[in-house]
This record gives C-alpha cells, structure tokens and sequence, in this order.
C-alpha cells in the first residue's frame, strides 16, 4: 500500500500510498477537518485548494454527531461527502488534554480513560479496542491507536509509564483491528492502514525503547507522539530526526501536529511522509495570510493591520482561486474589521492553498 520512489542523500522521501479512497504522493500535508468538517469551507473549495486528504478526530466525532448518526449515513466519507482519504486521530491527545488541564474532567488508567464530556459533562470510556471499533464505524482510511500523550512538562518517571502504557495499548489496539478485520471482511485493497505512536518526550532513549517494542508488534506507519515542541515553545529538531531513524524504512512516518512551513519543510528532509495541523484554517480566521514568495521564502501578513486599508492589491494574485484573485487586500481588511465570515473564509482558504503548494515545492526538494 506504500512504495517508496526515491530517497535523496539527506535522508528525505518520495512515495505513493495507495488507499481505498485514492492514492497520495508523499510527502503530503493534511488539514484538520476535527469534526467532519473544515469551518467555513466547502469540499469543492477543498479540492481546489488541491487538499487531498483530511483528519478527522475520534473523540470528537464519537460525542457529537455520534456514532448512531454516522453508522446510518454511511460512514463519515458519506456523511461528510468526501471522496478521498481521511485519517483518523484516536482521539487520545484531545482527552489527555482536556484531563491535564483539569484533573476533575477524567482519570487515566492502564485500562482505559474515563472522562467526562466538555459538551454536556456525561461521562464516558474510551480503551484501546473501542477507540480502534470507532474508527472502524466510521470508515477511515488510515486509524491511529490510542496512546498515552502525555504534557511537556513531565518527568522522566512519568514519560516512562506513558511509554509503557503506549506499547500496552499498541497491541490491545493490533489485536482489536486484527479482530475487526476478520468480522469486517476487510482485507486487501479495503484494509485500513494502522499507525501506532511514539511517545518518549525528549528522552531520546524513552523515544528508542518505544520504537523498538511498537516496531515487534508491527504496523503500517509511526507517528510522532505528544506535541512537537518543548515547554517554551521550541521545536524538537534533534528529536523529530532521531525519531525518524528509529522508524522502518517502508513503513509510513507521519509528524503528528508538526504545521509551520519551516518546520515540515526541515521534517520532510529527516525522513517524514506525513504531516497535519489546524495552522492553515485557525491562523487564518484570525487574520493572518502565508504568501509564496521566491525559492523557500515566504512572508506572513496580519490582514487586520492598518497598512492594508488602502492596499488595492489581489489577495493573492498567483491563486488558482478566483475570489483570491479578484478581491483585494483592502476589501479583505474591511471584511475582518467587520467581522464578516466571508474574510475568514477567504483568509483561510489562502492558507490552505498556501500549504499545499508548499508541500509540493517540498516534494521536489527531492529531485
């Protein structure tokens, strides 16, 4: 389901992965569509933007439509009317989130999670086998197991038991998707690809011995667990590398959350095939445009500034996108002041053709 087509003297990657929705061309960057849906943006939009795959999130999508409500759609491809790949998130980075700021709102076991919804405070559990049964009802393409994520400020005895834990679920996750494919009858071409995650913090040993046990149980692809930069902010360079090297080669390498171009960018060169964040749609509802320039320089524009009041200039004259072309910075500025949805929507669909292109000038970094 993954080939790789070549790999260049530093390390970077260029491969097709074949899904049951369509095939991708590493590497390649996903927008986040949390809850079935990218805000203020229609799917036609999306593919013009030339977007080709989406996240979708397991926790999310389970307590609101609700899996009844998916289930009768028929699946979340159906359900939200797309025709290409989605990946699913498990959900676990959203939860441990929402238990680590506020220790009322959930507890975390070796077992499951238990926790209670920030909607309407019901309480719920989510253990490795029904995290990958969801994913499974809603249809994806690729799933991702449930793992401990844990926050950057923990210590090293702590990293370890979330490592542990991780490899603990990893293979109740390979045993419950093992069992769904047989009671499916999912095999071949319709199987989804399963990622597990490799957690570790910046303990680089943690990260290795992590691998090393995800690696024996076996999956499709790896992902970069917890977030990609430390406590104040800095990216984890130096681990993200290390990280790549303890992966197979053929199998997938997907950066978890790791969204600022330059960082993809350094990323894909590593060795990385995959890479989403909710960057490109949530900078651009508050008002900041990316804009190609020359070579691998880019600039990044706050719209609501008061220098472009009177910049009759296109949004981005170069855009495949007519309304990018046709409507001006000025008319986008006024949009903002006013709190028109329409400028958000413009704004972030410049991002995410912005993001696109990026990664296509990445991908031939590797020429």
């Amino acid at each position: 389901m993954f080939k790789i087509v070549k790999t260049n003297p530093k390390g970077q990657r260029r491969g097709i992965l074949q899904t049951a929705h369509g095939s991708l061309t590493t590497p390649f960057f996903m927008p986040d569509a949390t809850r079935g849906f990218m805000k203020l943006t229609a799917n036609e939009e999306l593919i013009n933007t030339k977007t080709k795959a989406l996240v979708v999130n397991t926790f999310h999508l389970y307590l609101q439509p609700g899996l009844e409500i998916i289930k009768r759609a028929g699946g979340i491809h159906k359900f939200m009317s797309w025709t290409g790949p989605l990946l699913s998130d498990s959900g676990g980075f959203q939860i441990f989130s929402l238990i680590h700021k506020n220790r009322q709102l959930g507890k975390i076991t070796d077992d499951k999670v238990i926790f209670r919804s920030p909607l309407d405070g019901s309480h719920h559990e989510l253990s490795p086998e029904k995290s990958i049964q969801i994913q499974f009802d809603l249809g994806t393409d690729m799933m991702v197991c449930l793992d401990d994520c844990p926050p950057n400020d923990y210590s090293r005895s702590q990293l370890s038991i979330a490592v542990e834990r991780t490899i603990s679920w990893a293979k109740r996750s390979k045993k419950e998707y093992e069992r769904q494919l047989k009671k499916r009858g999912l095999f071949k071409s319709k199987r989804p690809l399963l990622f597990s995650v490799i957690q570790g913090g910046a303990e680089l040993d943690l990260r290795e011995h992590c691998a090393k046990e995800l690696i024996k149980i076996g999956f499709d692809g790896y992902g970069y667990g917890a977030r990609p930069v430390d406590k104040d902010g800095n990216f984890l360079a130096e681990t993200l590398k290390r990280t790549a090297e303890l992966i197979p080669p053929q199998a997938l390498r997907f950066a978890l959350g790791v969204g600022k171009p330059e960082d993809i960018k350094q990323c894909a060169r590593f060795g990385w095939d995959m890479f989403d964040c909710v960057i490109p749609s949530r900078e651009g509802r508050h008002g900041k445009l990316f804009q190609l320039g020359k070579g691998w320089r880019y600039s990044e524009l706050n719209i609501k500034n008061a220098r472009f009041i009177k910049d009759f200039k296109s949004i981005n004259l170069v855009s495949q996108l007519t309304p990018l072309r046709q409507h001006s910075r000025a008319y986008l500025h006024h949009l903002f002041r006013l709190n028109e949805p329409l400028g958000q929507k413009l704004a972030s669909l410049n991002n995410l053709e912005f993001y696109q292109k990026w990664l296509k000038l990445v991908s031939q970094d590797n020429k």
